[in-house]
């Protein structure tokens, strides 16, 4: 089957999104094995992992060193051999406190260099598949940590047709690591949406894949007729934030209408997220790497690196070359909606897919809005930016965040907001507008946020 041509993209607001200091989608390094690894006791939403190991204990690759037992957690493993040296720990920039374990490399390993056993996977029930899933920790690697074994429990849940979507949209070039691993390991994320989609009950799926990618798209398909589900996939534009599941979502609905089909419930997973699954049923084994993204006008040679999970994020930018100078900024995750990392000892985590480092420049300096109008212009949900601002900053004057669902300017109307950040990117004076709008429906004051931007 060949993709067809037609492109479905969302009709209002977005951008175009690019950045000449991403690395380049062409090639791929292996950093260096850490001979300290940093494991937190957090990569997901939920709780911290209970410890399973203590200080003074050994680990194997791939050993479980910590429990997820609350919703939200997920299990944490050892990605080196060797001893648990110390635990630490640190305040994030969020308020919250993270812990780790530092394991000091030593021994030798059981999977690194060594043949994968392959274990058969197509007579193992549904629910023996998401069990496998939770027992090597696989969370949404693309967002948020989000346990994959719990999306698809209530994905089952739901009722009617369900239809996995597979998301390989690049509206940010800071997606430049997911696209290397689609590259790169096709065959084993085409088997891991297999796999997702036996796990969740779904009938069909998706790949959602962005105009420039065609060929992309030409290859999912060709790989997935070896399996017997329905498969097809769909072209989408490329203009941020389309990878967004309110974008997305509009796009496949007029796409499904088109087609005569019925997608019913969706269930999104990205590629590091379908690799991960396919390692963890089929190979048994947990996230050890990642593709990872490493870049920034502050770093003398980006590039996408696969990366070890608990490597110091300090440690990948010198092997980028280090710094051209002092940076300004330095976060995770794309520049757009990044978080800020206060400590270059902070360790790549299971959904780091990319960390910048930007100069300091004198327009990052937030001035008086000017009334421009721009951040209206690209509001893909069709909101005033400009307007909840002043709101909030009113509201938090007043020391109350209250509003009806009357009052347009108001939390009711800024929960619809889904936190694209394309309003900041655009803004010329470079106000918080996003941040400050979704902590505004939060009712987070904004004094609480000073310092976060």
């Amino acid at each position: 089957m060949i993709i067809k041509t037609k492109v479905y993209t969302f009709s209002r607001g977005g951008i175009h999104f690019e950045d000449p200091s991403a690395p380049s989608r062409d090639t791929c390094v292996t950093a260096f094995l850490p001979v300290l690894s940093i494991i937190p006791l957090v990569h997901h939403t939920g709780s911290r992992a209970l410890p399973a190991v203590s200080v003074g204990d050994s680990v194997k690759e791939g050993m479980l060193v910590g429990r997820g037992l609350d919703p939200g957690s997920a299990n944490i493993h050892a990605v080196v051999p060797g001893k648990v040296v110390r635990t630490v720990s640190w305040k994030m920039l969020e308020g919250h406190t993270n812990e780790a374990l530092v394991i000091r490399m030593e021994g030798a390993f059981d999977k690194l260099g060594r043949r994968e056993e392959i274990f058969p996977w197509q007579d193992i029930s549904p629910v023996k598949l998401r069990n496998l899933i939770s027992e090597y920790g696989v969370v949404t690697m693309e967002s948020s940590g989000l346990p994959v074994s719990e999306l698809i429990a209530s994905f089952q849940a739901m009722r009617g047709p369900r239809s996995l979507v597979v998301r390989c949209v690049f509206d940010d070039p800071w997606l430049a690591a997911d696209y290397v691993l689609c590259r790169e390991r096709l065959k084993a994320m085409v088997e891991g949406s297999v796999i997702a989609a036996r796990a969740s009950m779904a009938e069909r799926i998706i790949y959602a894949v962005s105009r420039r990618e065609r060929e992309l798209g030409d290859l999912f398909l060709a790989e997935a007729a070896a399996y017997n589900i329905p498969a097809s996939a769909v072209l989408v534009g490329s203009r941020y934030p389309q990878q967004n599941r309110r974008e997305l979502e509009i796009v496949l609905r007029i796409y499904a209408k088109r087609e005569g089909i019925d997608l019913g419930e969706i269930l999104l997973l990205g590629p590091a997220t379908l690799a991960a699954i396919h390692d963890a049923v089929k190979l048994r084994r947990p996230i050890l790497d990642r593709y990872v993204a490493v870049g920034g006008a502050a770093v003398k040679n980006p590039q996408v690196m696969k990366v070890r999970i608990g490597t110091r994020i300090g440690d990948l930018f010198e092997e980028c070359g280090g710094f051209t100078g002092t940076p300004g900024r330095i976060a995770t995750g794309s520049p757009i909606l990044g978080r800020v990392v206060q400590d270059l000892d902070e360790p790549v985590i299971k959904n780091s897919y990319a960390v910048f480092a930007l100069p300091t420049k004198r327009s990052d300096k937030v001035r008086n809005c000017i009334g421009c109008g721009e951040c209206r212009a690209v509001c893909p949900v069709g909101l005033d930016p400009e307007e909840l601002f002043k709101a909030a900053r009113v509201s938090s004057a007043a020391g109350s965040f209250a509003g009806s669902p009357g009052d347009v300017s108001g939390p009711v109307m800024a929960d619809h907001c889904h936190g694209c950040g394309c309003c900041e990117l655009v803004c010329p004076s470079r106000l918080p507008l996003s941040t400050v709008i979704a902590n505004f429906a939060r009712g987070t004051p904004l004094q609480e946020l000073q310092g976060r931007f």
